[in-house]
């Protein structure tokens, strides 16, 4: 059994004074992405440079800063040695650190930070180019028999039920009838939303605004953070979780088992 998680951290130093390092070592996971790291790694302390899973043992981390200061980044955190790492090779998505993207043979596995469209939607084109591009960069993996697994802080709540309350957010970023339209493609052109696939049920979030102090208590969220597979690695998943529990930052981890 393999295990994935993935969380935009909003800042590691900030989520590592918070307790992270200890949630890294307790859940001793195979495979660990994270979003919005916001930090060179020159920047960071010697237990996050090398950071160390439930047994003691060195993670191998890849990091993809982002060329400005305290903004963007991801980082995969793995058990395994990569066949290859990169990123999208696309100038405007990697100077911010979108991606880290790593080969590991049976599967490629994707740490993405999508962009928020901003408010009125002043990067909507940005985040819609970036989406295009990480979905041609999956279908070419597909088109060569190739299994993906894009992780991440998608940015997009994609139906109502992803969020608490729609009907006051139609118009907002990361509920934009532009997004939600790519989501309806991307899962069109073959691509499985591993959570909702197997829950149904509504008032699972990922994300709570610091705005309104009370909204994590009263569960006031969306889900913007998912684990997503090309159809065809489908039968390798045996559960896709969000731990809504762990604190640390404005969003929750999310987890993924797979049995290959």
């Amino acid at each position: 059994m393999i295990k994935l998680l993935s969380w935009n951290v909003n800042g590691i130093r900030a989520c590592a004074g918070k307790g992270m390092l200890d949630w890294l070592a307790r859940e001793d996971a195979d495979f660990v992405c994270l979003q919005e790291i916001k930090a060179k790694v020159e920047q960071l302390p010697a237990e996050l440079q090398n950071p160390i899973d439930g047994h003691g043992k060195p993670y191998l981390p890849l990091w993809a800063s982002a060329e400005r200061k305290g903004y963007s980044g991801t980082a995969i955190f793995t058990k395994r040695e990569p066949v290859s790492v990169s990123n999208l090779g696309i100038g405007e998505f990697d100077g911010e650190g979108r991606t880290v993207i790593a080969d590991f043979g049976d599967f490629t596995l994707v740490s993405a930070y999508f962009p928020n469209s901003q408010e009125a939607g002043t990067r909507l084109d940005y985040k819609l180019r970036f989406c295009s591009a990480l979905l041609r960069f999956c279908d070419s993996l597909r088109a060569r028999g190739r299994h993906v697994i894009v992780a991440g802080d998608y940015n997009i709540a994609h139906e109502p039920i992803d969020l608490a309350h729609p009907e006051q957010n139609e118009g907002n970023a990361g509920y934009l009838p532009e997004e939600r339209a790519w989501m309806d493609s991307f899962l069109a052109a073959g691509y499985i939303d591993t959570f909702r696939n197997e829950c149904p049920e509504p008032g699972h979030y990922t994300w709570w605004t610091y705005r309104v102090p009370s909204a994590r208590q009263n569960n006031v969220g969306w889900r913007l953070d998912y684990h997503c597979v090309n159809r065809e690695f489908l039968p390798a998943v045996v559960s896709a979780g969000i731990q809504s529990e762990v604190m640390g930052s404005d969003h929750c981890p999310v987890s993924l088992m797979l049995d290959l």
